[in-house]
């Protein structure tokens, strides 16, 4: 949901209107409602009903597509030369069931039949990890730029309440330090976004070749279907007899881990996606409602808003966490051994850096 909709309904969007009849409405709207602490809410919807076109943003090169999991799998596969022999003797049935996710349905044994085909299943699990990383960090960007656009409409409507008197400079330098702290997490977002676009890139070998990729705004949404336990039980036993006696028990705690880390993810993603984010949403339209009725204040309103915008930034970082786990489950059950495994509700980046391979 578009963090600005609410804001929008309430009259909060600022924008500059540049035609001099416009100014004269203003300000005659200004000496009009500048005795009302709500009149500058409405000066401000009336300038962006009234605000010229947006300058269009420039064009940019076309990107390396990567709409899904699966391309940016392929796509991985693809510059390791030494990978075309292993999915030859591995055979293209198990190759797609490989990039498409359905790892639990390739046999176990060709982890003692296939030589390689480790080394396919690690370019597999670094490609998904790095597309999930780039994908989450553009979609917090822009989440992240809907926060400092209703930080800067709340910060114009305070300075206009300073000008007629409504409000003092105190109560308006707590709104300019909230403006400053929504500025400062925009350009750490950005280049975090930027980092993982080129990480990404250099993983695929196409740094140098393309300076961007086109990526999907959103995660892909968490699974309806999910295997059972007495399945992933099952995939256990069978790769842990294509295993030394020696890493039989290495497997078994790695898969204690994996269900662990997968089962708590899912969780927080589920309860964050059907409860926070229902319940988030709940209140920001019924603030918008009282608002509107004029038991709200704009300063209740916004705080609203920007608990939903953090509640959604959260969720993005809950379903990445999700597809970490659910990877690495995959992984140990075809014998990977992740270096470590997703904390569920870690801060932002923690949870990526605990992915790592």
């Amino acid at each position: 949901m578009v963090l600005l909709a609410a804001m929008a309904s309430a009259g909060l969007v600022a924008a500059q209107s540049t035609a001099a009849e416009q100014a004269s409405d203003w300000r005659s709207a200004n000496d009009a409602v500048g005795q009302f602490k709500r009149g500058h809410a409405d000066i401000l919807k009336w300038e962006a009903q009234n605000a010229p076109a947006p300058v269009a943003e420039p064009k940019l090169e076309p990107g390396f597509p990567l709409p899904t999991m699966e391309s940016v799998v392929r796509a991985a596969w693809k510059p390791h030369l030494e990978l075309r022999s292993v999915m030859s003797r591995l055979g293209q049935e198990n190759a797609d069931r490989i990039a498409t996710g359905q790892w639990l349905d390739v046999d176990a044994r060709h982890q003692r039949r296939v030589g390689g085909f480790d080394e396919l299943l690690d370019v597999a699990v670094d490609a998904r990890k790095a597309w999930l990383s780039a994908v989450a960090a553009k979609q917090a960007l822009r989440l992240q730029q809907e926060s400092l656009d209703a930080a800067q409409a709340a910060t114009e409507l305070g300075r206009r309440m300073v000008k007629v008197g409504n409000w003092s400079a105190y109560q308006q330098s707590r709104v300019e330090l909230g403006l400053s702290a929504e500025k400062t997490a925009l350009l750490q977002a950005r280049v975090a976004a930027a980092q993982s676009e080129q990480a990404l890139l250099k993983l695929l070998r196409l740094n140098g070749v393309y300076q961007r990729l086109d990526l999907p705004d959103t995660l892909p949404d968490l699974p309806k279907d999910l295997p059972s336990g007495e399945r992933l039980n099952a995939e256990l036993r069978e790769i842990s007899a294509q295993l030394p006696v020696v890493n039989q028990t290495k497997a078994k705690t790695n898969f204690d881990l994996a269900v662990g880390a997968w089962e708590a993810t899912l969780g927080v993603a589920r309860a964050y996606r059907n409860e926070v984010m229902t319940q988030r949403n709940l209140i920001v339209d019924e603030s918008v409602l009282q608002y509107n009725g004029m038991l709200k204040s704009v300063w209740e309103l916004l705080s609203e808003v920007q608990a939903r915008a953090q509640a959604q930034r959260n969720t993005v970082n809950a379903v990445r966490d999700y597809w970490f786990a659910e990877t690495d489950l995959l992984w140990v059950l075809q014998g990977g051994e992740p270096t470590s495994f997703v904390t569920p509700g870690a801060p932002a980046g923690e949870g990526a850096a605990a992915a790592g391979h």
